[in-house]
């Protein structure tokens, strides 16, 4: 990408960034964040009135953000929430045509929807509960990819962050489906970032250890002693979105 379409700490051209798993955790502070540096947000997430509370916080910034961004919108229409499960591909399929229908191709998509296994050796793992961490964290980013690269490659741009973890690049007793499906999102990230024309670029993006409802499943109450989401989205937010096309294939932590 030029350096018109970089932005720096908020500043610079506007963007459009699809942000799955927006109501809770990492994906909404992320989206807020984003949203508050005048860019547009399309998240999605299966708890429907999560986004109505998220979309009625974003149709009314704070008067700090709106006087750092005065080009930022506040009609309610800026920024487009849709109940979606990325588990289903039909379901994503319709979240690309509307996405499309409404706002066009977006320029970075943060594959951000996750969930993890209750703590518990891998021989105890309930069938479903394993499935659901699989379908969540490996098979909804697959099925991002194969409705919205498409979409990226007419448009000849376009960047995607894979949500990974630091147990995607090393391991930990009781979580193995969790460290299992973040092992394959940096796989499956390398890979694709070997499909992609010029352009384009993919990346796993660690994000280290935050104090959400995941890392409470796992820590319990020393997780409070963790940052929070709404801590760590600046940074998050500003790497995200100065990554360029010299970034493909990269494994990065924030």
């Amino acid at each position: 990408m030029n350096g018109t379409n970089v932005v720096m700490n908020g500043g610079g051209a506007s963007r459009t960034v699809l942000i799955t798993g927006v109501s809770k955790g990492l994906g909404r502070a992320l989206a807020l964040e984003i949203a508050k540096r005048g860019h547009t947000v399309i998240g999605c997430s299966r708890t429907q009135d999560k986004l109505n509370s998220l979309q009625s916080e974003l149709s009314s910034p704070s008067p700090s953000s709106s006087s750092t961004h005065p080009d930022s919108s506040s009609s309610s229409d800026k920024h487009l929430f849709m109940n979606v499960d990325v588990r289903s591909n039909s379901s994503v399929e319709e979240l690309a045509r509307v996405v499309m229908e409404k706002k066009g191709v977006p320029d970075i998509i943060v594959n951000s929807a996750g969930t993890i296994n209750r703590n518990n050796r891998i021989w105890e793992v309930p069938v479903e509960e394993f499935e659901t961490v699989i379908d969540t964290n490996v098979k909804g980013i697959a099925n991002v990819l194969r409705h919205f690269i498409p979409l990226m490659i007419e448009s000849k741009q376009g960047i995607i962050v894979n949500m990974s973890s630091g147990w995607g690049r090393s391991a930990a007793a009781q979580v193995a489906p969790y460290c299992a499906s973040k092992w394959a999102v940096e796989g499956l990230t390398r890979s694709v970032a070997k499909e992609l024309p010029s352009g384009m670029a993919i990346v796993a993006l660690n994000p280290g250890v935050i104090n959400t409802d995941m890392l409470a499943s796992c820590f319990g109450s020393s997780a409070a002693l963790y940052q929070a989401p709404e801590a760590w989205a600046p940074k998050a937010a500003s790497m995200i979105l100065n990554l360029t096309v010299a970034d493909n294939g990269a494994s990065l932590t924030v």
